[in-house]
């Protein structure tokens, strides 16, 4: 056992972890360690001001699934761009579901956005499904307020993957869409440019957010795909 292995044991929750495993399908339930995500925060924060930090992060693939949190915590407080960016695309290949996936968000990408777009273009393209979802997780988060612009709704609307966390991910971007840019999202689901299934999630979403207006859910509704 590694030390960083032997840390995140020492805040072991084993509730927790089982938790943590119904969350998340499709992972060994024995990968789960159960550390809460507050003290994994915590200790990254730490961890990263030691150098043996680097040693961890080129040690890829880990064995647990909390040892992935951590690997996408660390990469979130990397504050170089470019070494950002080369962690990124060295970890995303071993992303293995949503939850690590979500859990990446480098500050450092919201100061490079001119650059970052073209790296979220490629990631959004990619056929494994938590590159892509990734890709569309970082364009919602930074690219739906000030910066921007229609082109960027051909980047979800092109994801047409069957994997289910690629389909909720475009339902999620979309529905986020419709809250802060109305007038250039209506028409891909008034054109019913998605595929039926995320179109009707997109407006259910869309439905439960507190940003759309009660007229705007009701003109919603009418649009679904029966």
């Amino acid at each position: 056992m590694t030390t960083v292995q032997q840390q995140l044991f020492a805040m072991r929750d084993e509730q927790y972890a089982a938790f943590q495993a119904k969350l998340t399908p499709g992972i060994a339930p024995e990968a789960f360690i159960g550390v809460r995500v507050p003290q994994l925060r915590q200790f990254a924060r730490e961890f990263i001001k030691n150098p043996e930090h680097e040693q961890f992060l080129a040690a890829l693939p880990h064995t647990y699934y909390d040892e992935n949190m951590l690997h996408g915590m660390l990469i979130s407080l990397v504050k170089d761009y470019d070494r950002c960016i080369e962690l990124t695309e060295q970890f995303l290949p071993h992303v293995d579901n949503w939850a690590v996936c979500d859990t990446m968000s480098p500050r450092v990408c919201a100061r490079h956005k001119d650059e970052f777009i073209d790296k979220i273009k490629e990631w959004s393209a990619s056929p494994h499904t938590y590159t892509c979802r990734y890709g569309l997780k970082m364009l919602m988060s930074l690219y739906l307020d000030g910066d921007f612009k229609p082109e960027y709704l051909d980047m979800p609307i092109a994801a047409r993957s069957g994997e289910y966390y690629v389909k909720m991910m475009v339902a999620w971007f979309m529905a986020t869409a419709l809250a802060k840019q109305w007038d250039a999202t209506i028409p891909v689901i008034e054109n019913k440019v998605l595929a039926p299934w995320t179109h009707n999630k997109t407006i259910q979403k869309a439905r439960e957010s507190f940003r759309i207006t009660p007229e705007q859910k009701d003109y919603l509704n009418t649009l679904k795909i029966k």
